[in-house]
């Protein structure tokens, strides 16, 4: 018998609203950015519609807990038939990482693009977020591309 506590992914649901705010507070604060309130309004309403071509969320939980999250969305690609599907946000709360948080969620996304048919699942990170990289590289693919924005 284990005493490790059963991780559940699962979709976002309305009452999450304040541990995902503070999930979603840290990503953010991670990457050195920050969002307007009305921000965290629209995109947790986004996340919790019914738009198939918005984006959708899910979390990681344990015994009541967050902890942790993933949002994602699938679109179309000028190079294939089938839509791909954009992995945007992941995040572990810290005291969590290197516990299959960000695999388990990683790979529940895996599922949902399955299921819709969707092969390509692909997002993007910081070069300097050596600890999620180091997952990464066991699950996934790095490419060739480097990322350009308007400024």
């Amino acid at each position: 018998m284990s005493d490790t506590p059963t991780l559940i992914v699962r979709p976002l649901r309305a009452e999450d609203l304040s541990q995902w705010s503070e999930m979603w507070t840290a990503y953010l604060e991670f990457y050195e950015t920050s969002v307007a309130p009305e921000v965290y309004d629209s995109t947790f309403t986004r996340l919790l519609g019914d738009d198939p071509r918005d984006f959708n969320a899910l979390v990681a939980e344990q015994d009541g807990r967050l902890v942790g999250l993933t949002h994602y969305l699938f679109h179309r690609h000028a190079w294939k038939i089938e839509d791909i599907c954009y992995l945007q946000d992941l995040y572990a709360r810290p005291e969590y990482r290197g516990t299959g948080v960000g695999r388990a969620l990683i790979e529940a996304v895996y599922a949902v693009a399955d299921k819709n048919g969707t092969p390509a699942v692909y997002w993007l990170t910081q070069d300097f977020n050596e600890t999620a990289r180091t997952l990464y590289d066991r699950i996934a693919k790095v490419t060739p591309f480097i990322r350009y924005q308007r400024p």
